[in-house]
């Protein structure tokens, strides 16, 4: 069997032919002057969870690099907002991953948070000068790791790609000497804003036993609407 059956771009432009689990908690957006749109978009849950650990990230690493607060206080707040976003994610994604069967690709991402913070307080509280040189290469290895999960779990290619590009982050690393922190932030929280505004490849939908006949065959005509735009 192969992995990747999707014959669908990378990333491409948002389509409004959705999924009954992406209709679940659906956001939409629209800003107007008059009759004028400023802004308009919609986020699924999914969306939401991205753009969330995207904002949490660049916030945890911008801080680090630009304002001087101690690496205790820090290690302090990063941790309660780390495991705060940690039960976010899992709400927002809790139906849609029951629905596709990938509720162990949360159970990874938590589990690589959980390390990652382990790690960094040990390294911080501790002292242990290899974990503080080499925080950025942590965490950009471990993104790399979920989003390999992540692409092999929903047979998606896009999420293989970027777990590529985190690991290509750690071979610039060394090229970038003070900035390393920025660096980091802007290439974990960039990669999740960009996934949260644009469609990402994945396999077909499934026969999940989470929803009805009627709501399989709203998938199924939903999935063929989009192939047919592309």
């Amino acid at each position: 069997m192969t992995l990747f059956t999707s014959k669908e771009p990378l990333l491409r432009e948002k389509q409004d032919a959705l999924d009954i689990q992406d209709l679940c908690g659906l956001l939409q957006i629209q800003w107007k002057v008059g009759k004028f749109t400023l802004f308009s978009a919609f986020y699924t849950r999914i969306d939401q969870a991205l753009w969330l650990w995207g904002s949490i990230a660049l916030v945890i690493f911008a801080t680090a690099q630009f304002f001087p607060i101690s690496w205790t206080i820090q290690a302090y707040l990063w941790s309660i907002l780390t495991c705060a976003g940690t039960v976010a994610m899992a709400m927002l994604t809790r139906f849609w991953v029951r629905v596709e069967q990938l509720s162990w690709i949360v159970y990874v991402w938590a589990g690589l948070m959980g390390l990652g913070l382990l790690l960094t307080d040990f390294g911080i509280f501790f002292g242990v000068g290899t974990i503080l040189l080499n925080l950025c290469s942590l965490w950009l290895g471990l993104s790399a790791i979920g989003y390999f999960a992540t692409g092999l779990g929903m047979r998606s290619r896009t999420f293989v790609a970027m777990g590529i590009v985190h690991l290509l982050g750690i071979a610039i690393l060394p090229n970038l000497m003070a900035w390393q922190f920025l660096f980091t932030g802007i290439l974990i929280g960039g990669s999740l804003f960009l996934l949260s505004e644009l469609q990402w490849d994945m396999r077909p939908p499934i026969d999940s036993p989470v929803l009805s006949e009627t709501e399989k065959q709203f998938n199924r005509q939903q999935h063929h609407r989009r192939q047919s735009i592309f």
